[in-house]
């Protein structure tokens, strides 16, 4: 009989660890507003002013509650959202006996007040939430490529690895039928590969369009199988599209050069496999410190 007794307390024991170890560790401020339902002072949280994209969580639990969708400017001292995640904040009659309290659903965490009727937005109503209740999850950036040969890819990747958006930028070659080529292959200009660049970006910041804009505007596009002094196959200008987005936004913009009079000679082909070229061709200007000699900026589209 002792010997079950003992083991229903350790099992006890145990229930209540492992439900009091799924939560983080909190400081002594956090505790303050947290567990008991205190308030920190008005225009002093770190989410007040905090409008990047992403997700607020529960500081205890980290349960999602407010998207950062919701979240609006209302000068009150504290972080605001007129909307929260479905099913995630509970509401009970505060200790004052005339306010709202808002809590976590999940794990009962103090978060702060909601009201209703004060016309800040069309959902009138406003979560008043204490930063120190909330942990910020940025929305993870969907990265996205375009590949671009217009000429010599020293030149290309110059142009492109400055824009704001852009993650990062490699030279290469596509478009050809030998696998893993090295640049003296290519030179040859018989394995069908154009000098190439690969362009990493984020496209909350830049788009493809304004990247497609951008390639027209450093090269010739009328040139055929040349760039300035650079001759031959390789040099050939051509957009390697990853889907039909890019490839309408390419259509559209050869549209419009073509209806300004330019006979463009840029190619459309689907991207293939992509081949880096050595490391010493990889932000070739920048480690010269000089610019390009045949890729010079010229506006050819109405802004």
């Amino acid at each position: 009989m002792k010997k079950i007794i003992i083991m229903v307390i350790l099992l006890i024991g145990v229930s209540f660890m492992s439900a009091e170890d799924k939560y983080n560790e909190l400081t002594k401020q956090e505790k303050f507003v947290i567990e008991q339902k205190g308030t920190e002072q008005p225009f002093t949280g770190i989410y007040n002013d905090h409008f990047e994209k992403g997700v607020y969580k529960c500081k205890k639990c980290g349960e999602p509650l407010f998207q950062s969708g919701d979240k609006f400017h209302s000068s009150c001292g504290w972080p605001s959202f007129d909307d929260a995640i479905e099913g995630k904040i509970k509401q009970r009659l505060d200790a004052d006996g005339y306010r709202t309290e808002i809590l976590c659903a999940n794990c009962g965490a103090h978060l702060g007040h909601v009201f209703v009727g004060e016309g800040y937005t069309d959902k009138n109503l406003r979560h008043c939430v204490n930063s120190v209740s909330l942990q910020f999850q940025p929305l993870e950036a969907k990265l996205e490529k375009a590949y671009f040969a217009g000429g010599c890819f020293w030149g290309v990747e110059y142009h492109f690895q400055k824009l704001d958006g852009v993650i990062s930028t490699t030279v290469g070659f596509m478009g050809g039928h030998v696998d893993e080529p090295a640049y003296n292959d290519v030179v040859k200009g018989d394995t069908g590969h154009a000098e190439t660049a690969e362009i990493v970006y984020d496209p909350s910041k830049i788009s493809y369009e304004e990247l497609a804009k951008l390639f027209f505007n450093i090269h010739d596009p009328t040139q055929v199988n040349r760039q300035g002094p650079d001759i031959g196959d390789q040099y050939r200008s051509v957009i390697f599209y990853t889907g039909k987005e890019q490839k309408e936004i390419a259509q559209k913009l050869i549209e419009i050069l073509k209806n300004k009079g330019y006979e463009v000679a840029t190619k459309l082909e689907k991207a293939a496999d992509f081949y880096a070229a050595e490391n010493y061709h990889q932000e070739y200007y920048d480690k010269k410190g000089s610019k390009p000699y045949c890729h010079v900026y010229t506006k050819r589209f109405d802004e």
